[in-house]
């Protein structure tokens, strides 16, 4: 990394490097290891990065593992010419990564009001907050359903989803009843998969809803989480409206939310 002494704030701290997934040539996950007095909510992010000519470079990531796991799990693309992620990608055990004190976010379930079931929508690398929401037990004490859809360009882009939701099956705190509560839909949109398209449109034909043999959505049961592209968050935002839905924050929960601090 960075030879050049660096000092950072008090709002920035120094961890280290665990582990590294490279699930594709454009899709990776690390883990690292977690300060003994950092706090936060399942599906919040935080600022993390490297040093780069003496200075923190920092990006928002949202923390793929629960609150009450001792390591902090996150997901990523790979940019080559990215100012971060050209960087990030070649990190390794025992490397320092800077992190930031402070989580925050608004894909956490006090931004929801109460409700039976809860669509969790993803594209890319914005199932990363899921990957903390679905392991949460509160999750399951909250809703009777779980509905984690995610959407790609290509199978392989699948994987990581796919792996979450088979390791919940040893998750030391959710038992096999867990697994009876929540679906998982992958689509894929330039590759031949089970189910394809983008998640908008087989929401807007019903196709999503008759897949998986569920109602569509119901303002007084069911509660929304999206992130992953700007596009994608516009849209599914729009038929969750439509359906009747009202947008929720941490001081006004509602009936879904999207992480704007992505959107924008």
């Amino acid at each position: 990394m960075d030879a050049k002494p660096i000092k950072l704030p008090d709002s920035l701290s120094v961890t280290t490097i665990e582990s590294i997934h490279h699930w594709t040539e454009s899709l990776f996950s690390f883990r690292a290891a977690r300060p003994a007095s950092f706090r936060f909510r399942s599906g919040e992010f935080i600022m993390l990065g490297l040093p780069v000519d003496g200075k923190p470079l920092l990006r928002a990531y949202s923390v793929a593992s629960p609150f009450w796991d001792e390591g902090l799990d996150f997901y990523s693309i790979k940019v080559q010419d990215g100012p971060l992620t050209s960087r990030l990608q070649h990190i390794k055990p025992g490397d320092e990564l800077i992190l930031g004190k402070k989580p925050t976010g608004t894909l956490v379930l006090d931004c929801l009001k109460p409700g039976n079931r809860l669509f969790l929508f993803s594209t890319g690398t914005g199932i990363a907050p899921f990957a903390s929401i679905i392991r949460d037990p509160e999750t399951y004490e909250a809703y009777g359903q779980v509905i984690l859809t995610h959407t790609c360009r290509h199978v392989a882009d699948l994987q990581y989803g796919v792996e979450l939701i088979n390791g919940l099956k040893t998750d030391p705190l959710l038992s096999e009843t867990v697994l009876d509560r929540i679906i998982y839909h992958g689509t894929t949109t330039q590759e031949d998969h089970e189910h394809t398209g983008r998640i908008t449109e087989l929401m807007t034909t019903g196709k999503f809803f008759e897949d998986l043999d569920i109602e569509n959505l119901n303002p007084e049961s069911d509660r929304v989480m999206i992130c992953g592209s700007m596009e994608m968050i516009k849209d599914t935002a729009a038929i969750v409206e439509e359906a009747g839905l009202q947008e929720g924050s941490n001081s006004s929960p509602g009936d879904y939310v999207i992480e704007k601090a992505f959107a924008e």
